[in-house]
């Protein structure tokens, strides 16, 4: 049985989060909180498998409660968040706080909660699963890896040139994070992204990504040319691929149905880059739930590319490096903060 309290200042929005867990026979709503302040008394008191917690609250918001929850009390907790520039930011800082996963909810009315019903349960399943004690650890200040050499003595050819593809899913953005910070801004090659996140959540990502990186990162553009030191991660609900378009690598989003229940997915990215890069492909896959990316992988290792997997000791959850390892396809297992080296290393390979 998985005990909730759901945290939302809007009466409606309780009621809702609390009759959705009600009809389910593993779920069981220990108390509602209006507000931040009122949710910590709670939460101490009754001591929950998982926490619901809007971000936009009064007297205290989800982020100050979010910050004293995992201070005081660590527990998997699931943003409740609006589809606004500013609950997309509040969002982003609250997956840097802790928080294990968000859901994005629309006009707040019956018939939008019925249609993000599954996304709810399966993230909340997902969340009480999740290895918190790598959420609480205080973030780190890796340190930039050495710069590559001049461009002229790397000696690499467009023929030769690699590229980066990186997959993930839950706890993804502060993985992200870990590893994009470490790599040195004169990176030769190019960075492609897929992380499961809805519509207008992946732009505050790239812009608080490239805001901490020595590299440039951004949310991909139909027709962007990939290039040495971009970073690109694909919007929410597009599918990311790339193509050849003479001497260029440039990037094709499209709108075809999910794959595996996602999009973008990680597995046509990765398989569009096994296609063009062939061995000089470099496939890496990150914390998430599921499978997505391990037949990406595959498909890169084929090719015979270089594969990286993150270790189950650091994974907030092990699913989608899990999947990839079973299928002995991965080159190198590490845990997060050496992923950044091994692919530092199969770049100067």
């Amino acid at each position: 049985m998985i005990n909730v309290v759901v945290v939302d200042d809007s009466a409606f929005m309780r009621k809702l989060l609390s009759d959705l867990f009600a009809a389910e026979s593993d779920f069981r709503v220990m108390d509602t909180a209006r507000n931040g302040k009122d949710a910590l008394d709670k939460i101490k008191r009754l001591k929950p498998d998982l926490i619901t917690l809007d971000v936009e609250m009064p007297i205290m918001d989800g982020i100050k409660a979010l910050e004293q929850i995992m201070k005081e009390i660590p527990t998997p907790v699931l943003m409740v968040s609006s589809l606004t520039r500013a609950g997309a930011e509040a969002t982003m800082q609250a997956l840097a706080l802790g928080a294990v996963d968000f859901v994005a909810k629309t006009s707040g009315s019956i018939s939008s909660i019925n249609e993000i019903r599954s996304e709810i349960l399966e993230k909340a399943r997902a969340a009480v699963k999740a290895n918190v004690t790598q959420l609480i650890k205080p973030k780190s200040q890796p340190s930039l890896l050495p710069s590559f050499p001049a461009a002229g003595q790397v000696g690499i050819s467009n023929n030769e040139e690699q590229i980066i593809a990186i997959g993930t899913s839950t706890g993804g953005p502060r993985a992200l994070q870990e590893v994009l910070v470490r790599l040195p801004g004169n990176l030769p090659c190019g960075v492609v992204i897929v992380q499961h996140m809805p519509p207008g959540f992946t732009k505050s990502l790239s812009e608080r990504l490239n805001s901490l990186s020595s590299l440039t990162v951004k949310e991909a553009e139909h027709n962007d040319v990939v290039r040495p030191g971009m970073v690109f991660i694909a919007p929410g609900d597009y599918h990311m691929l790339l193509e050849r378009e003479g001497s260029k690598t440039v990037i094709k989003l499209n709108q075809t149905p999910p794959v595996g229940g996602h999009r973008p997915a990680v597995d046509p990215m990765m398989e569009s880059v096994a296609k063009i890069y062939g061995s000089r492909a470099i496939g890496v896959i990150l914390t998430g739930m599921g499978h997505d990316g391990s037949k990406g992988m595959q498909a890169i290792k084929k090719q015979r590319g270089h594969t990286i997997a993150e270790d189950q000791t650091t994974a907030v959850v092990y699913g989608m490096p899990k999947s990839a390892i079973e299928l002995n396809i991965v080159d190198r297992i590490v845990p997060l903060p050496n992923v950044a080296e091994e692919i530092v290393k199969a770049v100067k390979k």
